[in-house]
């Protein structure tokens, strides 16, 4: 994260040198020495290249690691409609990005809030124009990390959709889609990324996307499946996962995607990257353990779902403080996440009579909330962290748990006002019957299997 700089002993010999020179020599080599002063930023072509495998990555993540993931933990007569939501989701956001939503994330607006519409359509960015990386003087192309940052957008818009699965109406889906990026994620992008952003000020950490991403999308979620409401035949009818292979074969591929997500983050191919990479192993095997060893315990069984369900929590709950994190400090924080979101799997959600179809907020929401105060705490030295930011502890805790509640609110509050308004104008969720048929012929008119 940071650049190291090496002194050598050739600047006092240097000076002895100078000093033996005629005077116009020496005012000379004082004009060249101002001159090299001068900071030229220069574009690595390690850290361009790695910044656009990462992003690559981003995207293989979404599709198709998540629409497998999704799709294989529902019913078969839904499996295409999941993959049809996650594709289209992509695309229309990518589009939205460039139109209107790098500029209210990223753009020259000094706001704490939004970018503004300086950079709106890319206005002013070139195949020369450059972005900063962490390290004074080291850039990348603008374009790559316009499209670094767009895929982000995508898979958290992508990841609601696990909530309402099997009954969301599907134009209602990218209608909302559509205003929930312009009104939520660009917002708290531009809140926690951005320099003049105003968690950013606050000195609140978020490496790869525990508030913007994880926290975003669970609670746009929880919200979401409150609205729509249950399915037909929830607590009634067999609703188990059409097919764990496909599950366990996305959950594959979203980790490997996410050492792009989170070592991708740190805009640059040193060592920087390379902890988040080692975090990100760490956290993740800690999780998928822990699951595992809890469902041998509580169970007398461990499943394929639950350690895939532990994989994704460990990669949710390590992504704010990948950079952070020393690699013991991140498999604490995955087992943590993994306990938290076990539980909230397994009995909250029951107890509340809530039908979060593939429990977006119980592992997304919890485990980025988690992820997002543990952050103060495996940051510390104390905890193997490399100490960002130079705050205590306590003191890193209140900023985390400030940025916490505020995405919380800002999501949650705009997001109940988005679902209220198209569910009056075109309501969100299909009609019974085409429930029941299942939403691949309903609502597309094909089918993901040939019976």
């Amino acid at each position: 994260m940071r650049k190291l700089t090496k002194s050598t002993g050739f600047g006092a010999l240097g000076a002895s040198l100078l000093a033996s020179l005629p005077a116009w020599a020496q005012e000379a080599t004082a004009e060249a020495t101002d001159a090299a002063a001068e900071v030229v930023p220069v574009m690595d072509k390690g850290d361009t290249a790695w910044m656009m495998i990462s992003t690559i990555l981003v995207l293989f993540m979404i599709l198709p690691g998540l629409a497998l993931f999704y799709g294989g933990l529902v019913r078969s007569k839904n499996m295409l409609s999941v993959l049809m939501q996650c594709t289209v989701i992509t695309c229309l956001v990518m589009v939205i990005y460039v139109f209107w939503g790098y500029s209210m994330a990223f753009g020259d607006a000094e706001s704490a809030y939004w970018g503004g519409l300086g950079k709106a359509f890319l206005a002013g960015v070139t195949y020369e124009s450059m972005a900063a990386t962490f390290s004074a003087g080291f850039v990348i192309p603008e374009f790559v990390f316009i499209s670094f940052q767009m895929t982000f957008a995508c898979i958290t818009a992508a990841l609601i959709v696990g909530a309402f699965a099997e009954r969301i109406k599907f134009g209602s889906l990218m209608v909302f889609v559509a205003l929930w990026v312009t009104l939520v994620y660009f917002p708290i992008a531009h809140m926690v990324w951005d320099p003049d952003g105003l968690l950013y000020g606050w000195g609140a950490l978020d490496f790869a996307g525990g508030t913007v991403v994880h926290i975003n999308a669970g609670i746009a979620a929880l919200v979401g499946c409150m609205i729509v409401g249950k399915r037909t035949g929830y607590g009634k009818d067999n609703m188990a996962p059409h097919s764990m292979t496909l599950t366990m074969v996305g959950a594959s591929m979203l980790w490997v995607g996410w050492f792009g997500f989170n070592a991708g983050s740190n805009l640059e191919a040193n060592g920087g990257a390379g902890l988040a990479m080692m975090n990100t192993f760490t956290a993740t095997a800690g999780a998928a353990l822990t699951w595992v060893v809890m469902e041998m315990l509580l169970r007398g069984k461990a499943s394929m779902l639950g350690a895939a369900s532990g994989i994704v929590t460990g990669l949710v709950a390590v992504t704010p403080a990948a950079g952070f994190a020393g690699p013991v400090g991140a498999i604490v924080l995955g087992a943590v996440a993994t306990v938290a979101a076990y539980f909230f799997v397994s009995k909250i959600k029951h107890a509340f009579n809530y039908d979060d179809s593939l429990d977006v907020f119980g592992i997304h929401g919890v485990a980025g909330i988690i992820g997002a105060l543990g952050t103060a705490i495996v940051n510390d030295p104390s905890m193997g962290g490399i100490h960002y930011g130079g705050n205590t502890m306590g003191a890193q805790l209140m900023i985390q748990l400030q940025a916490v509640l505020v995405t919380v609110a800002w999501c949650g509050i705009v997001s109940l006002v988005l679902y209220l308004a198209i569910k009056a104008v075109m309501g969100l969720r299909v009609k019974e019957e085409q429930e029941r048929e299942g939403l691949d012929l309903s609502s597309h008119g094909e089918s993901a299997y040939n019976m």
